[in-house]
């Protein structure tokens, strides 16, 4: 007999999405993203001339990532500042985001993405990707196509997308899984697949069919937001 989740959602079956672009107002581009109570904010700075100047590429422009988890984000109050878990976010979200864009139109320069997640309940990271995947759309840098992201998991045998905490920290069984996925929209390509727990390799194939129909979903909803901001 299959688990029930917590809030009563079915096994594929994604939380409340709301979005919003241009809610940080001195930044290029901006964008607000979230899953349920999980709330990412992404804005970004440049292309702007990078410094120290040895640092520059006449051949390319690079991306520069910071993702932070704030400290009134979460229930037990965190340490403010970076740890070594935002950096490796940071990195990966760099990664993640890095095939969707041509840096090689903005020579000597650097785009900087600051994320910010200002309530945690999982999935801060898919979030927090989907938030900067958004803002530079928002500040007008050519892109092949939006990335979108979800996280898909494990409750016991069940497979499930878009965890919650409570999901996360599932314990019994076979314990909880939390498998990252980012792909760039409308292609097969993937851009992360991140694996924190214990999966059968076998049971990989189900999980990407699961994440890709839950980020066409994720892409459906960054597109309607960025549509409507346009047209207002």
């Amino acid at each position: 007999m299959a688990n029930k989740r917590p809030d009563g959602r079915k096994n594929n079956e994604l939380r409340k999405m709301s979005a919003k672009v241009g809610v940080i107002p001195n930044a290029d581009g901006s964008a607000m993203f979230s899953f349920g109570d999980t709330i990412a904010i992404a804005a970004v700075y440049g292309p702007r001339q990078l410094h120290p100047q040895h640092m520059q590429n006449p051949a390319t422009g690079i991306l520069r990532v910071n993702y932070d988890l704030l400290s009134f984000s979460v229930s037990d109050r965190k340490k403010p500042g970076p740890n070594r878990r935002a950096q490796e976010i940071s990195k990966v979200t760099e990664w993640a985001l890095l095939p969707a864009i041509d840096l090689a139109e903005f020579p000597n320069t650097v785009i900087d993405v600051q994320i910010y997640i200002i309530q945690a309940d999982a999935g801060t990271r898919t979030a927090g990707i989907n938030a900067a995947s958004m803002a530079l759309a928002h500040a007008g840098i050519p892109m092949r196509d939006l990335i979108c992201s979800v996280a898909v998991g494990k409750q016991d045998k069940e497979l499930i997308v878009d965890l919650s905490k409570e999901e996360e920290d599932f314990e019994e069984g076979e314990g909880a899984t939390d498998f990252a996925v980012a792909k760039i929209a409308n292609s097969d390509e993937y851009t992360l697949l991140q694996l924190d727990g214990n999966i059968q390799p076998e049971v990989v194939k189900k999980i990407l069919e699961l994440a890709n129909d839950s980020c066409k979903e994720v892409y459906e909803f960054q597109k309607k937001t960025l549509k409507e901001s346009i047209e207002k």
